[in-house]
């Protein structure tokens, strides 16, 4: 009880749980089955997930408790205990106190309303059901009461609520498919096996009660692919690993039902594990103005001393004279002592150098910048009604200054839909649509589809617009039946036909599936497959092929075979695989053939699709035999196995023929190209990190125009070794940094050590293109403190990084690592629940709604639908924050100098004795009312360009990014020009009125009077200088402006009225001083001087800086100005051409298929009689390639290669010139 109460006081902190145990201390683990009373001894954590802060007792003493930790909270809350001592206050306390609640308040609704949505997202996770076995029965279960031993039910296209051990399924030997989209980014199916001990319990609910196995394993841990264990059951011991395993966040599928025993629950799982803790994120400029409030509060203790050394000389030399007068205490009548007080007096005066209402406003425009990006109808996907979001408000000013963006591939950048685009059968492409004249006809929604009414099994949602290939399959042409019979029969696919005619296929990999429903649309249907058999429906007659063999993919051999004998008793080999793996084993026959193929795949490259070669061989019956007398015997050999059975692969793979080849498009998201380029002109570096295999993600680089053929070169890091990896890494550096010397010293002199000094010139004198990928187990060497530096050099060197095969918590290292090293802002982006981890450690983390669920969004700090939003999210409503929020800062650091350093002047004249220039009233309203809304005007609507030349010159988004618009320079230049403000407007009004008098000859220097005069001149002044601040006028910024010029006139002489002061006479006792001062033409021609002689110096520096040094801004505000009168231009963006001549050819797994699993009938639910004797794949390495195909091809390949990625890049390029050179010829002009 006394747990579970600290457990409610204590606020959350990363997952913290007391009934977790401290890491390091549990060893390893020991989970009974149907036993709580004996696991709960261990204190295991339980299965609720929670990521909330605050609770209802907690929120007030920790939101207050972190608040306070803001420097500026606790200043004004130290000053505002100084302003209650009458000794030393000159100020009533309301002055500071008004503000301080305001703020804390306004802070305290916002931490609420944001812990309330992820109290509503935990309640969500931990109220689903789940079946659970307890006292014999099934009982439904809300999540967060399944307990660690428990045994639980699950079923098709559930959860996975825990990390539990399979025990049994409804599928033969205990198999089950689930899917782990949500772990690792793949959406491909992965087989589970349970023990064969508990497979037997099946779903006897009274075998599973009595079931009281112990397991023995590892302690919790982050590691998604290992698992080690233990199971001690009826005095017998098995071993258990990852591959019996369900973890969270996996989802059942193709499996009916399945029980599991939980061993890992709650936050102790490998998914949360991996999701790292929530940081609390501050933005650059917070962290920058709090080195200033440091700063100014320094400054502001150097004027405190100044003024109380004055103090205590004035009182020893002249202020002694009035001490017998004054009637003081002794104590009182000390110099010193009055110089001590003096000092507190001023530090209470001069507070408002740091106003409490910064802080206040700084929430509001953070606030208003994100409903604009929640309200922003172009950020809005209308097919899934998501608009963007801004779930944590205060990151909107660094969206303006991201260098490093970190994307998931699979869901973020594609959509993980394949399609069976374009074919080569027989040297004829078919695929592209034409019109009456021959051209080629850009294909849309619009474009009609093939009919394929003539198959009664086809898939609805199949399109294809060439009914040529329709026609060839109705004419019965044997090579292109013959190519769909091999699509129909060479691959791993398991078929489910939910109703008659209702064929679902549960591929491996999305590409292997778009093959086989290819297939199935063009009259080649398969239906069904028994360990020995594949049947076919062919143009709807049912065939039976008998299966004798599959050759597996592996990620040496890069292809897959099958070997069947068809109903006339003919043996054929089918093979599919990567282009240059295919073509070195055709036989010579086929050259001319392969010439023809080749140029379809330079085509089907250059257009970004994954391209397959296709081949078959007639078998003769004797030699067949006497390889399978090879084959049986080398699957039973002791020693060398896998080189065995490769070497045999590789002896019946030869001599193949050419059947043609395949392209199917990984769609990518809308956009994406087209926003990755943009992103690239803004120099931000886009690196993507992702869960699946190197060749896929090569796949999408090239897809995505970020590796592309005219780069120098591509380096891959794939070392097993941490010298390996060194090794690699020293090369690549070398290979960069080389060239780039040698080009350098023939056009410098400069000093090799001042030249590399620093990383960030280095990085810009690098004119060449490089790429580096590194899969997973090179990065985990890489991430070791004795190489990460050197990784970081080399991948900042590097156009284009992708890291694949990486864990979620190493994408978080990768993140973390450039944080560290570079100092930058980072935004990491993704889609599923592996994303969570680099989510939360990047400056932001963006979450796309995809089809992964919606972890990543609930964790996210920015979520919209899709990946091209994150153009508009970056160079528009980014760099405004980030403008709008420098300009703002700028302003008020300026203003409140200008304001309160009056005060500092004024002590050399009032003998030091902490009186203030302005009535409290003043000093009360003058950040809150008088001058608030103005700048709140502007720090909200204000356009340094409009959003079309926003996105039009990504090159403006360069400031942000070196932080040019306010940095500690910035700063110093706004604090000189308050100080100058509040040096003329004393001094001016002070000269003047030296010798002035009234109209009727009366003496017009009064105190009240002087004060108006200034206080006056003060509002005019800064709403003048925020008039010249403001680039975009809107009617909000006028009726503010005017208004609160208005306000304050109004309010100035109703404080000075009859009637205020007959309600409040101690208040207000100054009566007619505003009437009386501000009737003399004298008090306005000081208050116009004043105004001129502080704005003027300001006009004339822009004005000559403007004409003499302009900025990229100030040069496409003058074209935007000079185009205004033009009217609105259409832009016409240039959809970016795919353009690589890489052939993709790695499209049928992510890992080693299931060729083992088919022929040993494991998986197949019809009873077998026989056990296919033919062996599966094993790894075997092929020997080397061939070169003579390359050779062939590599003059008119290169061509066909290189031209287009040239267009392209000098598409981009020439008109991104061809910018420049408008600006500097308007310039010029």
């Amino acid at each position: 009880m006394a747990l579970r109460w600290l457990w409610m006081l204590v606020p959350w902190r990363g997952g913290w749980n007391p009934r977790l145990k401290a890491p390091g201390q549990e060893e390893e683990r020991h989970v009974r089955a149907n036993d709580r009373d004996y696991n709960e001894r261990f204190s295991y954590a339980d299965n609720r997930i929670k990521t909330a802060k605050y609770n209802i007792f907690t929120f007030l003493p920790i939101n207050l408790f972190e608040q306070f930790q803001r420097f500026a909270n606790a200043y004004f809350l130290v000053l505002l205990i100084l302003q209650l001592i009458p000794e030393i206050s000159s100020l009533s306390w309301f002055t500071t106190i008004v503000p301080l609640v305001l703020v804390l308040s306004i802070t305290a609704v916002k931490d609420a309303t944001d812990d309330y949505f992820r109290h509503k997202s935990d309640q969500q996770v931990n109220t689903r059901q789940s079946q659970v076995l307890i006292k014999g029965k099934l009982q439904n279960e809300k999540w967060m009461n399944v307990r660690v031993g428990d045994i639980i039910k699950l079923e098709n296209n559930q959860f996975v609520a825990a990390d539990i051990l399979l025990l049994s399924s409804s599928e033969p030997y205990g198999l089950c498919y689930i899917e782990t989209a949500e772990l690792d980014g793949e959406t491909n199916l992965k087989v589970r096996q349970a023990l064969t001990v508990t497979s037997d319990l099946g779903d006897d609910v009274a075998k599973l009660a009595d079931f009281n196995g112990e397991v023995i394993c590892e302690p919790p841990n982050n590691k998604l692919d290992k698992f080690m264990g233990t199971l001690y059951w009826r005095d017998n011991k098995y071993s258990l690993d990852n591959e019996k395993m369900l973890l969270r966040g996996c989802i059942l599928r193709n499996t009916e039902w399945c029980f599991g025993l939980v061993i890992f629950a709650g936050l102790q799982t490998k998914l949360m594990q991996n999701c790292g803790t929530t940081k609390f994120k501050r933005t650059s400029i917070d962290k920058l103005m709090n080195t200033l409030v440091l700063w100014i509060f320094g400054f502001l203790i150097c004027m405190g001393i100044i003024l109380a050394i004055g103090n205590t000389i004035w009182e020893q030399r002249v202020g002694s004279n009035f001490w017998a007068y004054l009637q003081w205490k002794e104590l009182m009548s000390n110099s010193v002592f009055s110089g001590f007080l003096t000092f507190w007096s001023y530090v209470i005066i001069l507070n408002t150098v740091v106003p409490i209402s910064l802080y206040v406003s700084v929430e509001v425009l953070r606030l208003g910048h994100s409903y604009f990006i929640n309200w922003d109808r172009r950020m809005y996907y209308s097919r899934k009604d998501t608009p963007a979001e801004t779930r944590t408000t205060t990151l909107n000013e660094e969206l303006g200054q991201v260098e490093f963006i970190f994307s998931d591939k699979t869901g973020t950048l594609t959509q993980n839909i394949m399609v069976f685009n374009k074919c080569s059968i027989n040297g004829k492409t078919y695929g592209d649509v034409y019109d009456e004249f021959g051209h080629k006809v850009d294909i849309t929604e619009k474009t009609p589809c093939v009919d394929f009414s003539f198959n009664p099994l086809m898939d609805m949602k199949f399109r294809f617009h060439d009914s040529s290939l329709v026609e060839a399959i109705k004419l019965e042409e044997p090579l292109v039946q013959e190519f769909f019979r091999l699509l129909a029969l060479c691959h791993t696919v398991m078929p489910e036909e939910r109703n008659e005619g209702e064929l679902v296929y549960q591929a491996q990999s999305p590409d292997e599936g778009a093959l086989v429903t290819a297939a199935r649309n063009f009259g080649f249907v398969f239906r069904s497959r028994t360990p020995e058999t594949i049947t076919l429906y062919e143009m709807s007659q049912p065939i039976t092929y008998q299966l004798l063999a599959i050759l597996d993919f592996n990620n040496v051999r890069k292809r897959i075979s099958v070997i069947v004998r068809n109903p006339k008793g003919q043996l054929k080999l089918y093979s599919k695989g990567a282009d240059t793996i295919i073509f070195d084993r055709l036989d010579p026959s086929n050259e001319e053939f392969m010439f023809t193929t080749s140029e379809h795949l330079n085509e089907f490259a250059g257009e970004g699709l994954r391209t397959l070669a296709l081949a078959y061989k007639d078998l003769d019956e004797d030699l067949f035999d006497e390889w399978m007398k090879k084959l049986l015997f080398a699957s039973t050999a002791l020693d060398n196995r896998e080189e065995k059975l490769g070497a045999l692969y590789e002896e019946i793979e030869q001599g193949l023929m050419l059947l043609g080849a395949t392209a199917i498009e990984d769609k990518l998201q809308e956009g994406v190209p087209e926003t990755i380029a943009c992103l690239t002109l803004a120099n931000i570096k886009i690196w993507v990190l992702t869960g699946d295999k190197l060749e896929t993600a090569m796949n999408i680089g090239y897809s995505c125009n970020m590796l592309r053929d005219d780069m120098n070169e591509v380096f891959i890091i794939s070392g097993h070794t941490m010298l390996e990896v060194q090794q690699e890494l020293r090369n690549a550096k070398e290979r960069i940094v080389g060239p780039s010397r040698e080009k350098l010293s023939s056009v410098t002199n400069m000093e090799k050590t001042d030249l590399y000094s620093s990383d960030s010139v280095f990085e810009e004198t690098i004119i060449t293109e490089y790429a580096l990928i590194i899969n997973g187990h090179s990065l985990a060497h890489a991430l070791e403190a004795d190489l990460e530096q050197i990784l970081v050099d080399v991948a900042c060197l590097c156009k284009t990084v992708i890291c694949c095969r990486v864990t979620p918590l190493q994408k978080a290292q990768v993140v973390e690592l450039i944080k560290r090293h570079k100092r930058a802002v980072t935004l990491a982006i993704g889609d599923g629940a592996n994303d969570v981890s680099m989510i939360k450690t990047a400056h932001i983390g963006v979450g796309i709604s995809g089809q992964e669920g919606m972890q990543a969004v609930l964790a996210s700090d920015y979520s919209f639908a899709q990946f091209r939003y994150l153009q508009r999210l970056l160079l528009v409503h980014g760099r405004w924050s980030y403008h709008r929020m420098c300009k703002f800062l700028c302003y008020f650091f300026y203003k409140n100098f200008a304001f309160t350093l009056v005060h500092f002047w004024y002590g050399f004249l009032c003998g030091f004795s902490a009186q203030t220039v302005y009535d409290q009233w003043f000093i009360t309203l003058f950040n809150i009312v008088y001058t608030s809304l103005p700048v709140l005007a502007m720090g909200l609507f204000d356009q340094d360009v409009n959003e079309q030349y926003s996105l039009h010159y990504p090159n403006l988004y360069r400031p942000g990014q070196l932080n040019q618009l306010f940095n500690k320079r910035k700063f110093f230049t706004c604090t000189l020009q308050g100080v100058f403000t509040s040096f003329i407007l004393f001094f001016i009004p002070y000269g003047a009125f030296m010798t002035a008098v009234r109209d009727d000859g009366a003496h017009i220097s009064d105190q009240q009077a002087f004060a108006v005069t200034i206080a006056t001149s003060l509002v005019i002044v800064v709403s003048v200088q925020i008039g010249l601040d403001t680039n975009y006028w809107t009617a909000v910024n006028h009726f503010f402006m005017w208004g609160s010029l208005a306000v304050y006139f109004a309010i100035l002489f109703a404080m000075h009225s009859d009637g205020i002061f007959t309600i409040f006479p101690n208040q207000f006792p100054f009566i007619g001083t505003a009437r009386n001062s501000l009737n003399q033409k004298f008090v306005w021609l000081v208050i116009v001087l004043t105004t001129v002689v502080c704005i003027m110096p300001v006009v004339a520096i822009r004005f000559i800086k403007a004409d003499l040094k302009p900025t990229q801004t100030d040069k496409v505000r003058l074209l935007q100005q000079a185009t205004r009168r033009q009217g609105p231009q259409e832009q016409n963006l240039r959809r970016v051409r795919r353009t690589s001549s890489r052939r993709s050819a790695y499209a049928f797994a992510h890992q080693q298929g299931y060729g083992e699993l088919i022929t040993s009938g494991k998986n197949m639910k019809v009873p077998t009689s026989s056990i296919s004797t033919c062996p599966v794949s094993s790894p075997a390495r092929a020997p080397a390639e061939s070169r003579w195909v390359e050779g062939l091809m590599r003059n008119k390949g290169d061509l066909d290669a290189t031209t287009p990625a040239v267009e392209i890049t000098g598409f981009r390029r020439e008109s991104y010139q061809s910018r420049e050179l408008t600006l500097e010829d308007l310039e010029d002009t």
